[in-house]
Formats: structure tokens, C-alpha cells, sequence
């Protein structure tokens, strides 16, 4: 949330708004005086590390009254203030509508009772309202994740790490309750991102006799060879009869030693990610723009997140649908509950299925699929082996494990992979087969040529390409599996060195990121951690930028802000290294503030997978070999595979809103090989963003802001 304010404000002020802090939500506005004040620049600095929200909310029962929302009203003419910007649940936001609803009859009732003037009513005479959801449960439709949700999924995976490796000592089952008392989508990503055993969320309740098809289903598990059990629970969780699934009943119907854990308030609290700090910064700017563009006939928008797009929804066809869910889980119309969610929750509910309810296949399918990690390691890519051996084994596959690469299978380093050699993967940092940088396999120019098929009838096989890689330089994906716990290890790593920035004063950091010619980590990483520069190779600078960056530090250092973070990608410029830039802001800086510099290297390549990276990789693993499987189906011809048309050798990305498959040979052109980088990227355009908040008096490009889409609803 606090990220969210931060943009709100800084964007508001830079489009020469004045900006108001409603502090402890819709009671100060309701109580006025101290509570509603003017916020400045400096006000939301060393806010973006922040769990909670830095200007408090309660719950309000004054508002819910005609009375309490003329008081409201009141505190918002007397300042002059016509818009508002709500970040809250759906409760909130139609609190929101229901005011804007009222808002000529309450000032109509102000003026008869005296209270303010006509002059000021017809100043004040429209109220333009814009929400942003703020819900760790994730339970708004029409918004794929609302802030806070990916923060929660952190500290719940940090717990199931920790309860998973006891739980593999003791030989145990775990029942773990996560929030969410109308949503299971904690409990949904948490059980694909650990690969539990089973998960009882409110949106699906269990067909009746589910206590036998559960202690079968642990008992088949134990029989594989496993030694743990993790069971997730939704805290709504409940049965076909409608009464509410308990750990408690849970655990007395196993007969394993069981242990239940309930996580709670645990969930809300903690350092914010950097998904969430990146997702609130970018709703606050478009929060900023919709009410600047709002006019008396547009609804009350909400700003939502579809696939990596900002888009605005209608608020009450979000709060209608929302609703819908209820009343088709009342209904019992659970599949419609499933679909209404959204298409992101029934991606996931499809892949847990997939890989939980087990049947595997009496008869084989007489196929081998091998899988191998290629390039440099990162956080993700053997969850994304587990699904793939695992979808692979229910097919009727026999799947094969190379190990080390290109290299491994030049050598032969080829053996099968059976389900169990996959358990507890999800949660494994690096690469547990092995992987290399294979020189033989690049030609001269470059460039990679899988020994060209052509030449070889053997590599005239259906491939599948999941991107994996830290950088995130991937042509066909916006993101690959890896990026994501990297940015959050760089935007952790800022944090400290912010914090012992702000300790001392007057000081100045200067980090290197990775990404080869790619400044995916150092832009993103800069927005979630408020740097004040970060330069890439995408966006050329030259020595008057670097000068302008020092002033600006200079003029920062006069504020009761003192202290700079400046990012820089390892390959922006060749001659603008890491040292020169700390020896040019240095000798600069004389007197004014002092440098530091840290090179963050390897650290951004380890670490346990974040939730997203998980999940993420689940998924890509999951969709790669049910595509493979069908390419088999269509290349088999006379007791053989052939396949050598170019949709047959295929990148798994997420394209703006979805999972898609391209042809390698489309990629071509879309892709600068020299620098290793597709030639569009999405995420140039949130730069400006990055120096706006930094205070950068640049021109903010609004031609492509999100205009109102509506809410696709089933009928």
C-alpha cells in the first residue's frame, strides 16, 4: 500500500496537484481536522520497505451513515478537495461509489443547513473517484493480482520451507490454514508452489467422501516413496454441504502423526515485494492519470493489472462480479465460481488438478521426452523440471534427465527420471541437473543453431524453449523463469544499503546489476527500491546525463533526504564502467556527499525461488509437455517422428496477458543478436515512471494509458 501512496503523491505533485494524506481511512475523513493534511515530497520518502500502510486505516462505521458521509463531505469541500483515490478491499471501494453516488445530495443538505456556501458547492460540485485494490487474499475480480498478495504468498512460503523440512525429518503431515475467507487463491499458489498434496479452497469444496480419496491419495504418496504430506487450507474452506473444513477435522481423519499450522496475521505483515512494490507503484501513476482524465459521465474506475498491462475497469461491474462469486459458491455452481475469479485463478486450479488428482496410465505411450537446463542457473528452473517430469509420467512418457546441458548430452550424461527423483524440487534454488554454456552448440556468428535439423533427421523433433534466465532477455516472453527472485534479492540488498545510506547521511550508492545487455533487473529493481537513476544499454546516456544526474543529487542533498542510490546495469556502456561513474559522482560530490559502490554479482543468481518463479514455472512446465505431447501425436508417421515445420520447434512466453507458443523461426526477427535482447521490450515504458518519482521534471508520454475496458462476466 505504502508504495501506492508514494506514487500517488509524487505523480499528483508533478502534475502540480496539491495532494492530501487521509489519515486512519474513512474515519479521518469523516472526523477531519489533523487527520486530512497536506503531503509533501519528502513525506513518502523511505516508504517503499514499509509493510502496512504509513497512514493508517480503520474500519469505519460513522461512513456507513448518511450522517457520517455528510461530515465527510464537509471535511472535503472546506479543503477544496474534488477527487479521491481509495486503496482498500471491495468494502472500501463501494464506500467509495455509494459517496460519489450521494455526493450533490449531501451538498445540497450542507448548503441548506448552512454549513458551507453555494459558491463553494458549485467548486465542488463533482467528485471523481478512482480505487486501487488492497487485499492479500486476492479476492477482487477483474484485477489479476491486488497489491498485497504477492507479499502474503512470500511469508507463507518462507513458513512451508521452513515446516517441510521438518516435516521430511519426522516423516509427517503438515495441515497448513492460510487466509482467505471468501478466496482460495493463497491457498491455491501455495499448494503449486510447494506441490502439496492437496488444497481445500471455497471456490471448489471436495466431492462428498472426501476423507477416503484424501487418506488414499497420502497413502499412494507414502507408497512412491515420499516422506512427507502437505495438506493446504483456506481458512473459508468447506464441504458440498456448505459447513466449514477445519484442520482440526482434517487431522483427526488422518492416521498419520499430523501436525496443523495456522499462519494468520503473520500473512499481512513483513517487508513488501518487489512484485507488489513495482505493482503499486505503477497503479498509483495510473490511479493519478484516470482522475485527471475523469469527467462527470465516467464511472468510478478501479485500476487493475491484466497479464503485465494496466488496465481500467468500471468499480462496480469489478464489485458485481465479485458478488457473483458468492452467490454461485451458495449456488453450487462451482465451475461458474472457478471461471469468475478470472483467468489467471483458473490456470492454476487447472495445473494443480493436472498434477495432484494422480491416475497415472496402465499402458506407456512408447515416447522418451528429455529435458535439460541450458545457460547460466537460476531460481525456478527446477520447479519447472518437476512439473515437466511429472505432467511427462502422466502422459504415459519416459522421461529423461540430461544432465549438464548441451554438454551432458553430447556426452551421453542422459538417464530416466522417475516421479519421486523430482519431490520437494519446487522449492530448490539453482539447478539440480546441472547446466553449462556450451560453446560447440553456438555458431560462429552467435547465434544458436541447434545443428540445424535440416542437416540432422535426428534433431527433426518437436522442442520446446521455456525461458529461464535472471536477465530476462528472452525474445517471445515478458518475463522468464528467474527474474523475479532476482529482483527481489537486488531490492532487498537496496534496502540495507539505504538504510545505512540514511544512517549516515550525505551518501551516494552506486550498484551493478546483472542482465548482459539487458536493464529489465536494474529499471525494475530501481522502482521498487526509488532509485535515482538507473542506467541501462536501452537507454542511451551520454556525459551531460551523467552531469545532470550528479546535480539533481547535489539539489537532493539540500532536502532532509540525504542520500542517493544510483543503478547501473553491468554492460550499459563500455566506457562508462561502474568505477567511472563512482570516480566521476565522487570527485563531484566533494563536500557535498560521498560515494560507495557494491558490485552484487553471483547473489543474484541464487536464493530459493520466490512464490511468482514457482508458480510461474510450474505452469510453463506443465503447458510444454501437454504441447509436446500433441506435436508428438501430429509428427508421428509410420512408426516414427518426423517434425520439421517451424511451428514445431517453439518459445513458451507470457505474451502481454496470456501463455503462448511461437515458432523459433518468428523470433528471428524480433531479436538483436548481438546483444542478446529481443528488440522490443515492455518494460521501457515504465522509466519515465522510475525518474518521476525520483523528481525528474521530465514529460510523461500518456498516449498509451489504459483506457476503460469492462469486465468479461458469465451470463
Amino acid at each position: 500500500m505504502n508504495a501506492a501512496v508514494r506514487a500517488t503523491v509524487r505523480v499528483g505533485l508533478y502534475t502540480g496537484a496539491k495532494v492530501f494524506f487521509v489519515h486512519e481511512g474513512y474515519q479521518g475523513l469523516v472526523d477531519g481536522g489533523d487527520n486530512i493534511r497536506p503531503a509533501t515530497w519528502e513525506s513518502v520518502s523511505m516508504m517503499l520497505q514499509l509493510g502496512g500502510t504509513v497512514i493508517g486505516s480503520a474500519r469505519c462505521k460513522d461512513f456507513q451513515t448518511r450522517e457520517g458521509r455528510i461530515k465527510a463531505a464537509y471535511n472535503l469541500v472546506k479543503r477544496g478537495i474534488t477527487n479521491l483515490c481509495v486503496i482498500g478491499g471491495d468494502g472500501s471501494l463501494t464506500g467509495a461509489n455509494l459517496f460519489r453516488t450521494e455526493w450533490s445530495g449531501l451538498l445540497g443538505d450542507l448548503v441548506s443547513k448552512g454549513k458551507i456556501t453555494g459558491d463553494e458547492a458549485k467548486s465542488a460540485s463533482h467528485l471523481n473517484i478512482v480505487g486501487m485494490v488492497g487485499s492479500i487474499d486476492n479476492d477482487f475480480c477483474g484485477t489479476d493480482m491486488t497489491i498485497g498478495t504477492d507479499s502474503a504468498l512470500h511469508r507463507i512460503m518462507e513458513v512451508v520451507d521452513s515446516i517441510t523440512t521438518t516435516a521430511q525429518s519426522h516423516q509427517r503431515a503438515f495441515i497448513l490454514e492460510v487466509m482467505g475467507r471468501h478466496c482460495g487463491y493463497l491457498a491455491l499458489v501455495t499448494a503449486l508452489a510447494c506441490g502439496a498434496d492437496w488444497v481445500f479452497i471455497p471456490e471448489m469444496p471436495p466431492d462428498d467422501g472426501w476423507e477416503e480419496h484424501l487418506c488414499r491419495r497420502l497413502m499412494e504418496t507414502r507408497n512412491r516413496g515420499s516422506r512427507l504430506n502437505v495438506i493446504i487450507v483456506a481458512e473459508g474452506a468447506m464441504g458440498r454441504d456448505g459447513k466449514p473444513i477445519t484442520c482440526d477435522q482434517i487431522k483427526e481423519r488422518l492416521g498419520y502423526d499430523t501436525r496443523a499450522t495456522i499462519l494468520g496475521h503473520v500473512q499481512r505483515g513483513g517487508t513488501p515485494s518487489a512484485f507488489d512494490r513495482i505493482l503499486g507503484s505503477r497503479m498509483g501513476v495510473e490511479a493519478v492519470m484516470a482522475l485527471l482524465e475523469a469527467t462527470p459521465d465516467t464511472p468510478a474506475c478501479v485500476v487493475s493489472l491484466s497479464g503485465n498491462q494496466a488496465v481500467r475497469l468500471p468499480l462496480m461491474e469489478c464489485v458485481q462480479v465479485t458478488k457473483d462469486v458468492t452467490v454461485a459458491m451458495k449456488e453450487g455452481r462451482y465451475d461458474d465460481a472457478v471461471k469468475l475469479r478470472g483467468r489467471s485463478f483458473e490456470n492454476n486450479w487447472n495445473t494443480y488438478k493436472l498434477l495432484a488428482h494422480v491416475h497415472l496410465p496402465e499402458t506407456k505411450s512408447n515416447i522418451n521426452v528429455a529435458i535439460l537446463n541450458v545457460g547460466a542457473p537460476c531460481a525456478g528452473m527446477n520447479a519447472a523440471v518437476r512439473a515437466a517430469v511429472r505432467i511427462g509420467i502422466i502422459q504415459g512418457h519416459n522421461m529423461l534427465a540430461v544432465h549438464d546441458g548441451f554438454e551432458g548430452l553430447a556426452q551421453g550424461k542422459i538417464e530416466p527420471i522417475n516421479w519421486n527423483s523430482v519431490g520437494g524440487w519446487t522449492g530448490k534454488g539453482g539447478s539440480v541437473l546441472g547446466t553449462k554454456r556450451y560453446h560447440s552448440f553456438i555458431a560462429k556468428d552467435g547465434r544458436f543453431s541447434l545443428l540445424i535439423p535440416q542437416k540432422y533427421e535426428e534433431l527433426c523433433i518437436p522442442m520446446v524453449v521455456i525461458p529461464a534466465t535472471v536477465s530476462n532477455n528472452v525474445p517471445g516472453s515478458d518475463f522468464s523463469i528467474g527474474a523475479d527472485t532476482a529482483l527481489n534479492t537486488i531490492t532487498s540488498t537496496c534496502d540495507r544499503i539505504k538504510q545505512s545510506a540514511a544512517g549516515t547521511k550525505r551518501r551516494v550508492f552506486i550498484i551493478e546489476t546483472m542482465g548482459g545487455y539487458c536493464g529489465y533487473l536494474a529499471t525494475m529493481s530501481g522502482l521498487a527500491a526509488g532509485a535515482d537513476a538507473a542506467y541501462i544499454y536501452e537507454d542511451k546516456f551520454g556525459i551531460r546525463d551523467l552531469e545532470a544526474n550528479v546535480e539533481h543529487l547535489v539539489e537532493k542533498m539540500k532536502t532532509t533526504v540525504k542520500r542517493g542510490l544510483i543503478l547501473r546495469n553491468e554492460n550499459c556502456n563500455a566506457n562508462y564502467t561502474t568505477d567511472f561513474i563512482f570516480n566521476l559522482y565522487s570527485e563531484e560530490g566533494k563536500g557535498i556527499f560521498d560515494c560507495r559502490k557494491n558490485v552484487l554479482g553471483h547473489m543474484q543468481q541464487g536464493g530459493t525461488p520466490t512464490p511468482f518463479d514457482r508458480n510461474f514455472a510450474t505452469k510453463m512446465g506443465a503447458k510444454s509437455v501437454l504441447w509436446l505431447t500433441e506435436k508428438l501425436k501430429e509428427c508421428y508417421r509410420h512408426g516414427r517422428i518426423f517434425a520439421n515445420s517451424a511451428d514445431s520447434a517453439c518459445v513458451l512466453g507470457m505474451k502481454k496477458r496470456g501463455l503462448m507458443f511461437q515458432a523459433l523461426a518468428e523470433l528471428k526477427e524480433e531479436t538483436d543478436f548481438e546483444h542478446r535482447i529481443p528488440k522490443t521490450e515492455w518494460w521501457l515504458k515504465l522509466r519515465p515512471i522510475l525518474k518521476i518519482l525520483a523528481k525528474y521534471k521530465i514529460s510523461l508520454d500518456t498516449t498509451e494509458h489504459a483506457h476503460m475496458e469492462h469486465i468479461i462476466s458469465i451470463s
